[in-house]
This record gives C-alpha cells, structure tokens and sequence, in this order.
C-alpha cells in the first residue's frame, strides 16, 4: 500500500510512524509512506498558505492554489484523496477496513480554520474525522487513520486472524481477557476460562461482549 500524506508539519510524523507496527509494515515493504509539507507548493518568499475567509469571521483558511497544486502532483490514477477535518464523517472500524482495501491514499490534513470549500469540492473523495472534538490541526488524525488502516494490511501483524477478534471489529466492543496469574490478590480468573471447554468459553466471550457494550457504548447495540 502507499500513503502520501499532506501537511504542514511533517516533523509530528517522525516519531509515531517510525515505531511498533507501522515500522514494520514499512521495514518489510508493505507500507511506502511519505510525509509532504504542503509549503513545497507555494511561490512567494513567505511561503504563504492561508489567507482570511470572505464574508469576515476569525482565523484564516488554506488557499486553494497550493492545495490543487499539491493534489494534482501527488495524485495518481487510482489515489483516493481524503481530508481530515472536524467536518467529516465518522472514522469507524468499517472505514479502516475499507481503506485497507486500497492501493493508493493521499490524506489531506488540515489546519487553522479548515479549507476553502473548493477544494472539497473539486479534489476530496472523502473526508473523516475522527471524534467530536477539535484539534490543533490534521496531523494527529492522520495518524490514527494510518494506524488503524495499516494493521489491518495482510502480513502486518503476523497473524492476520488477529484483527478479527477486536473491539468494534464485530460491531462490539471486546470481551474482558485475562492472563497468568490464575488469581491475583485475590481476584481470581472467571472459572469458565480455565476449564477447558471451549464452547462455553466461546459463549461467555459473547455474552461478556454484549454485556460491555450494552453498558459502555450502546450507541452500538
């Protein structure tokens, strides 16, 4: 798969994406990823890459000239152009796998008061955010985006039935797990998990799992 990523600050994505599973779907060439500063795009000696919104208001917007320039250079055949921005639709596990399904993707963050309506009207396939919250800007959401669609690429995490079995990966949260110690102060492991009968293990994974998200997100149910 290959990322491009756009952005003005490209010095945020060394650390995350030089770690754990990201660096290993990239170190075994499963993942090309290049991190673009959206400056590179522009053509007066202050590098200038917003400007005030027509009709008044506070902050500034990102110009459309350097954008459609970026876009346009970056973009391939079947690039799939996607902004992030508190405006955008929900990031859901369903999306993480249905990125993870594409070859060529080109994350557009934004920054400052977001962007000038043109560009998500002539340059975005899609546009997500990740919560209902407001960021500083764009950066930290693509790398969530990249986290979550790159462990779910065949071969990153080993065993690919891994991922299949998670939070939300059934439209759930996932039930409580345990490790050794059997019992640990005083708190010892549910009974059914250690005796050896499968389908009541099984059982009790899905009760517990609906059980919990009944509780904590319903919004699921």
């Amino acid at each position: 798969m290959k990322i491009d990523v756009l952005t003005l600050f490209p010095a945020m994505f060394a650390g995350p994406l030089d770690e754990s599973i990201v660096k290993r779907a990239r170190t075994a060439g499963l993942l090309d990823l290049k991190i673009h500063n959206l400056r590179d795009w522009t053509h007066d000696r202050h590098k200038t890459v917003d400007d005030r919104p027509f009709g008044g208001g506070p902050g500034m917007l990102l110009k459309p000239e350097p954008l459609f320039e970026a876009v346009e250079s970056l973009k391939r055949e079947k690039t799939r152009v996607i902004l992030l921005s508190p405006a955008g639709r929900p990031f859901r596990q369903a999306i993480a796998r249905e990125l993870a399904q594409t070859d060529d993707l080109l994350l557009v963050t934004g920054h400052y008061e977001g962007f000038d309506e043109r560009v998500r009207e002539a340059l975005a396939d899609d546009e997500l955010s990740i919560g209902d919250y407001v960021l500083t800007n764009g950066a930290l959401p693509a790398m969530v985006v990249i986290d979550a669609v790159v462990r779910l690429l065949p071969g990153v995490l080993g065993d690919d039935e891994s991922s299949l079995d998670e939070s939300f990966s059934q439209g759930q949260l996932e039930y409580p797990q345990y490790t050794r110690p059997a019992e640990f102060r005083g708190m010892p492991v549910p009974d059914v998990l250690v005796s050896g009968n499968h389908a009541e293990i099984e059982k009790w994974r899905r009760e517990q799992a609906k059980q919990r998200t009944k509780e904590r997100r319903p919004d699921l149910m």
